[in-house]
């Protein structure tokens, strides 16, 4: 195996995963909509902004449909949050609710119907697809599908869950080893993915986001150490430090279903297929790292060139670290 060609590969990939993602003009959309009678409805539909500007996306709810009193509007830090009540009759079983402008836009939008019993719909609105129709019930099927596509979208556009498996795929020699690193990172956030979501730990976001950067930080500094003769903790044992920071990214991606939220009638199902898509995403990504290394592996590269993605990552994950921290107050 041949070091170099490795890295180079990598961080070819690395910026080819990271293209897409930035490409995305913002974070998806939200809309909430509660049903708090038999025809009446509650709307929170919060709207990214792209700068101090709104995008032109807009909430188009059935014909039926009549908005009680206005519609208050307020900005809330990157948001722009419009809340309304609705008369419907004859309710909105059957009835199909738009995201009118979406089609034009390369953001997705998440949609959230609570029915009177408790019991919720969840749908994942796309730009080829900018609609969903309100059904009685949902479907297991449905469940599944749904947080499985949310599970894997989630991993491949978080650069820093990725940076941080990329980095320990430099770092680990062996093919044996990097399967039990990987499988002691899934285990850990899966752990604390289940137990942040349903409740029964609490970490504040905006700490962890700080301390996930920290790990990416970290990890690339063991490799500057172990590339000078100074092999630290992290290449003597990196299964033990892929599972103590697995804790902490395990309370990122909770941080991200808690704001799509869970169905009341089926979360251990919403909760395993969204942790499946995670995993999943996770295998493809590495695969396609091997891929493109086999690809390139007959490759000849300067000795040197070990140093461009591992600064590069470090570089990044140090700006991450700063501006996280920054962003307490």
């Amino acid at each position: 195996m041949r070091p170099f060609a490795l890295i180079f590969a990598l961080l070819l990939l690395l910026l080819t995963w990271a293209w897409p993602a930035s490409a995305h003009e913002v974070r998806p959309a939200y809309l909430r909509i509660q049903q708090t009678a038999e025809e009446t409805f509650q709307t929170m539909w919060r709207v990214p902004a792209k700068g101090e500007m709104r995008l032109g996306i807009y909430l188009e709810m059935p014909q039926q449909c009549k908005v009680q009193g206005d519609i208050l509007n307020w900005k809330d830090g990157a948001t722009f949050v419009e809340q309304g009540t609705w008369s419907c009759p004859g309710g909105l079983v059957g009835s199909e609710v738009v995201i009118s402008g979406l089609e034009r836009m390369m953001t997705d939008a998440l949609a959230r119907f609570e029915r009177l019993d408790g019991t919720t719909q969840v749908a994942r609105l796309k730009p080829s697809d900018n609609s969903f129709t309100v059904t009685a019930t949902e479907s297991w099927g449905e469940v599944a599908s749904t947080y499985l596509a949310l599970g894997v979208e989630h991993i491949l556009l978080g650069i820093d869950h990725l940076l941080f498996v990329l980095a320990l795929l430099l770092l680990v020699p062996n093919t044996r080893k990097l399967v039990w690193t990987i499988t002691s990172f899934t285990l850990a956030h899966s752990v604390t993915l289940a137990a942040a979501t349903m409740g029964w730990v609490h970490m504040p976001q905006k700490p962890v986001e700080a301390v996930i950067a920290l790990s990416i930080l970290f990890v690339a500094m063991e490799i500057v150490h172990w590339k000078q003769g100074k092999p630290g903790i992290t290449r003597r044992w990196p299964w033990l430090v892929a599972f103590t920071f697995g804790l902490l990214h395990g309370f990122g991606f909770a941080g991200a279903l808690t704001e799509i939220g869970l169905p009341e009638h089926a979360i251990p199902l919403a909760l395993l297929f969204f942790n499946l898509g995670v995993e999943a995403g996770q295998l493809m990504f590495i695969a396609a790292v091997l891929l493109v290394w086999a690809a390139l592996k007959r490759m000849s590269w300067p000795q040197w060139a070990w140093r461009v993605p591992v600064y590069a990552i470090g570089s990044l994950a140090a700006f991450w670290t700063i501006d996280r921290i920054a962003g307490f107050t």
